[in-house]
């Protein structure tokens, strides 16, 4: 005999409270009816009377449809009385789909969403490892993911934080946030940071502040996409789409058109200033509006995309190196001789002949677009992870070059590196996750600037460009002075056994003696307990020359 339970005030509340306790289920013997609309006590008619049953059972398909299809509303209060095992088997059976789970549970049941899904995605896995993996998926707020940053979300991953420096920036300074999981990396900043602080810290330009959008246009003949072509670049063309193009934003101001040919199909590179936000959002929507206006002249014109890879977005291309895209930056410190000697154990002649070797030829015969660095990409793209940036966007943003030469008589260096691409935002995007807010807020820069929109997104361009000086120097001269492999011995190797490979090893050849032997030999010349030989560095290689 099943007990019935009339409460007197009904809320969703009350439902997941009693949820944990109990189950609620229906007779097998009757199909689910919703009461009668009419309630002379004034309690919700659609939640009076529900059976309850242990929290484990589940109940057969047929009853969890009923309740799915006719019970309370809003459908989260259905769902709120199916345990998660009920809930899988509608998904399973087409009733729900899977990325809707968060529409159809409800905002105050996310993490229930996100725990469901993952069940239905690893038991239609071939290992099934996901449901119990260690993937984390609690106690994290999806509430700032859902409709911003993710989709069919089944947890996140931690990435370890680390703060390197301080660095001194323009005169303020500033902890660099690094996510990163290569050892070595914020030691390496951080000791590039103290010999910058050594000379006085950083001072930077912004050279530039402008996102950029590139559609592709198709005309019906050359003739055509050329008047098109002529008529942008004319002053009235330009005010038109210029009108057309800032009515969409009270941020977004156009600063640049770029036009070209390529038969009979036209590029346009809009690029305009987007406040604290990184703007793709924004100066697509400006985009749009003014081709809006541009087919207004030439109806017969065809957009066939509004990326037409003229932007170009996450993507090495020279137009980003020669024209800027985001912000471009240019950083200059003067580090003391005496640092170089004792803190970075190498001299001044050495990093600048490295420098040119390394980061200017090397690069140039390679064939290299805005590679001519050391390492870049790595300190920029750690500060991207940790303050919320589009780690994608780090193809182009990481471009760079890193100079170095004598000054004062040769007696100390002057270090200079040139970003012209930095692509970053303080508002939007990732930069509403609760942890890369919080390191925007350690910075100073979270969110939009009160009174000079952009400045706090130029800020950030700023800091990146100091910390990548830092790394370029720290690594520099780990290369100049022969400590590379060791330092990455000591940092960067796993000190945990490595697991097993998850499939068998590829069988291989039987192993030849003697190489066995050669290999055992060179393993216990560097081994590392054995001090490392002095590096043929540039002072070995003059006194050869002598």
């Amino acid at each position: 005999m099943h007990t019935f339970v009339r409460p007197s005030t009904f809320t969703l509340e009350d439902v997941d409270r009693k949820l944990k306790a109990a189950k609620f289920a229906l007779p097998t013997t009757q199909q689910f009816t919703p009461p009668d609309s009419s309630s002379e006590d004034g309690s919700s008619p659609e939640t009076d009377y529900f059976p309850e049953i242990p929290s484990d059972e589940v109940r057969p398909l047929e009853q969890c449809i009923a309740i799915f299809e006719k019970g309370p509303r809003p459908v989260s209060a259905s769902l709120a009385l199916l345990n998660d095992e009920e809930i899988i088997q509608l998904a399973n059976a087409g009733k729900i789909a899977a990325y809707a789970l968060e529409k159809l549970l409800g905002m105050d049941a996310l993490e229930r969403a996100v725990r469901i899904r993952r069940a239905l995605i690893s038991r239609a896995s071939s290992t099934k490892t996901l449901e119990s993996s260690t993937i984390p998926l609690e106690n994290y707020d999806y509430s700032r993911v859902l409709g911003a940053c993710c989709e069919n979300v089944v947890g996140y991953i931690p990435i370890p934080l680390g703060i390197a420096g301080p660095l001194t920036v323009d005169g303020v300074s500033y902890p660099i946030p690094m996510a990163t999981a290569e050892g070595t990396l914020v030691a390496s900043a951080s000791r590039g940071c103290k010999a910058l602080n050594a000379g006085g810290g950083v001072s930077t330009v912004l050279t530039a502040d402008g996102m950029t959008r590139g559609p592709a246009i198709d005309f019906p003949s050359v003739v055509q996409a050329g008047k098109a072509k002529a008529w942008i670049d004319s002053e009235e063309g330009h005010g038109v789409l210029q009108r057309a193009f800032e009515s969409t934003s009270r941020f977004a101001k156009l600063k640049s058109l770029k036009t070209a040919l390529a038969g009979r199909t036209l590029y346009i590179r809009f690029t305009t200033t987007t406040g604290d936000a990184m703007g793709m959002n924004m100066i697509s929507k400006g985009t749009e509006k003014a081709l809006d206006a541009l087919q207004k002249r030439f109806p017969e014109m065809v957009v066939l995309a509004l990326s037409g890879n003229y932007c170009t977005d996450k993507k090495p291309a020279a137009i980003n190196w020669i024209e800027g895209r985001g912000k471009s930056v240019v950083a200059e410190a003067v580090i003391p001789g005496h640092v170089v000697k004792n803190v970075l154990k190498t001299t001044v002649e050495d990093l600048c002949n490295l420098n040119i070797k390394k980061n200017l030829i090397g690069s140039a015969m390679a064939g290299s677009i805005g590679g001519f660095n050391a390492h870049a990409a790595n300190i920029l793209t750690a500060i991207f992870l940790a303050t919320g940036q589009d780690p994608a966007q780090n193809v182009e943003s990481s471009m760079c070059m890193t100079l170095m030469e004598p000054t004062n008589g040769g007696e100390d260096l002057l270090m200079s590196v040139n970003m012209p691409c930095i692509e970053v935002g303080t508002v939007g995007g990732g930069t509403v996750l609760a942890p890369q807010q919080g390191c925007l807020e350690m910075l100073g820069i979270k969110g939009a600037h009160p009174t000079q929109p952009g400045k706090n997104a130029q800020t950030l361009a700023r800091i990146i460009a100091s910390a990548v000086m830092a790394g370029e120097l720290s690594l520099m001269s780990a290369l100049a002075a022969g400590h590379l492999i060791r330092a990455h011995m000591t940092h960067n190797r796993s000190q945990v056994n490595t697991p097993a490979a998850s499939a068998p090893v590829t069988p291989g050849p039987q192993s030849n003696p003697v190489l066995a032997q050669l290999s055992r030999s060179a393993k216990a010349a560097f081994s590392p307990l054995t001090p490392l030989s002095p590096s043929m560095s540039s002072t070995s290689l003059n006194r050869l020359r002598k």
